[in-house]
């Protein structure tokens, strides 16, 4: 009896992920990226907890439907704001990569920067690159679970720090920490800052570049923007190969290498566990950690800086870089036009709104004097922070009156419903017709609004 022949093996397509161990570097950009993690984390951490004219300086209300930036009290009708700033930072990444690369994903995407602070907590409680493999490698002991453990209570404790702060922007952050401390927040808040803080745990803490490289879109698409004059980190071939190890008291171009001595520093010190020197490839993020690495490199050994470095690829080519050309300029044109209609937007903005609802159950009511009579309901809303005093007034076909005719006292930041009755002569003139109701401070001449209305009157 023959004997089956075993199973052929099952091929794999996918490489199984292998932990990157970026190597702590310094460097001009190194000090750039601490930089912008230091003013953008110190913005979202602290800002919350400045107070301007007795309440948050920067509140996103949803429960009271207003958003307060500083001075700026924007309402739901004033969406078209936030539209605008959407817009405005989507052409603004799609100009500057088009200029320089991936400036935004090098220093100030919110992945970048939160795990700059999770390789630090990492490094903390680790210790460096060599140290971190090492304890990684090594079998379960009490001195691997307590570094382990103390790292993982500092990502925890910062993921839900982070979740606290970003909830803190939607519910008044003193009354959220008093909450919490008590534990007595609300489902809902609790839900969204366990959700946020787990996200920032596991997207700055367990995923990392894998964020970058299989989720993030930006990495799929940005080679349509960029061309031969963007600015974009990349090895000088011409210069560095053939490369080679050699002693450092060696001279340049030793047995007729290149200047790069084959030392793998920037594959050592990626994010993304590239290397730099197989060309431009998606997974860069332009952190630049690579060019502090082989400057560091070229200065132990005594030859120029700039082996990896931010270039074009018209100058490395040997050809002239051209700035001005025509997407940069019309990228500049769009956000001059842009960033100009939004200030003008802002400054014409009135600081009061007017909503008039006409009375649907009835058309309208004949009255004992001749007169026929509408109600309305009048919606004002004061969007400044102090209380005014508003007159409304009506006017269009025939002798309007207004019943009561008394000004309306708003407080700040608040909408008065208020239900008057416009009447005229039944048939002066006949039928529908458009009115005009206007409404007006007297201690402010920009509090003023008019809104249109149908008022009914019978045809015969």
């Amino acid at each position: 009896m023959n004997t089956p022949a075993p199973p052929a093996p099952v091929a794999s397509f996918y490489e199984a992920h292998q932990k990157i161990y970026p190597r702590d570097v310094q460097g001009r950009f190194a000090r750039l990226r601490t930089i912008a993690v230091l003013v953008l984390l110190g913005l979202y951490y602290v800002m919350p907890w400045f107070d301007l004219n007795g309440r948050q300086a920067v509140l996103f209300d949803l429960r009271e439907r207003k958003f307060y930036i500083f001075e700026l009290v924007l309402w739901p009708q004033d969406f078209i704001f936030l539209t605008g700033l959407l817009v405005i930072a989507a052409l603004s990444l799609f100009f500057f990569t088009a200029l320089a690369g991936r400036l935004w994903c090098g220093f100030a995407c919110p992945q970048t920067v939160w795990t700059e602070v999770y390789l630090w907590m990492e490094r903390l409680a680790e210790g460096d690159r060599a140290a971190r493999m090492r304890l990684d490698q090594a079998p379960w002991s009490l001195h691997k679970l307590v570094r382990k453990f103390a790292k993982q209570a500092m990502w925890i404790l910062v993921g839900l720090w982070t979740g606290l702060t970003f909830v803190g922007f939607f519910s008044p952050i003193r009354e959220l920490a008093h909450e919490a401390l008590t534990h007595s927040m609300s489902p809902w808040e609790s839900f969204w800052t366990f959700f946020y803080g787990f996200a920032t745990y596991g997207n700055a803490g367990l995923l990392r570049e894998q964020v970058c490289k299989y989720m993030c879109p930006y990495a799929r698409f940005q080679s349509a923007m960029f061309d031969r004059d963007t600015l974009v980190i990349t090895y000088d071939t011409e210069r560095g190969e053939p490369r080679g190890a050699r002693r450092r008291d060696a001279g340049r171009n030793t047995g007729g290498l290149g200047d790069c001595i084959d030392c793998t520093w920037c594959v050592q010190v990626c994010p993304t566990g590239i290397d730099i020197r197989k060309g431009l490839q998606y997974e860069c993020i332009g952190c630049a950690a690579c060019i502090d690495a082989c400057d560091s490199v070229m200065d132990r050994m005594g030859y120029p800086r700039g082996l990896v470095r931010y270039t074009t690829q018209h100058a490395l080519d040997h050809k002239s870089t051209v700035v001005l050309r025509p997407r940069i300029i019309v990228y500049a044109a769009l956000l001059l036009v842009l960033f100009a209609a939004f200030a003008v937007g802002l400054a014409l903005r009135k600081p009061i709104g007017l909503d008039v609802i006409r009375d649907r159950n009835a058309l309208y009511r004949m009255l004992d004097d001749g007169r026929v009579e509408n109600v309305y309901t009048l919606k004002i809303m004061n969007k400044t922070e102090q209380p005014h005093s508003y007159r409304v007034t009506v006017s269009g076909p025939g002798a309007l009156t207004l019943d009561p005719e008394v000004s309306y006292l708003v407080a700040a930041g608040e909408v008065a419903p208020i239900a008057l009755r416009v009447r005229r002569p039944a048939y002066e003139p006949r039928g529908a017709e458009t009115i005009q109701f206007h409404i007006s401070a007297g201690d402010d001449p920009r509090q003023s609004a008019t809104h249109a209305a149908r008022f009914l009157a019978p045809t015969q």
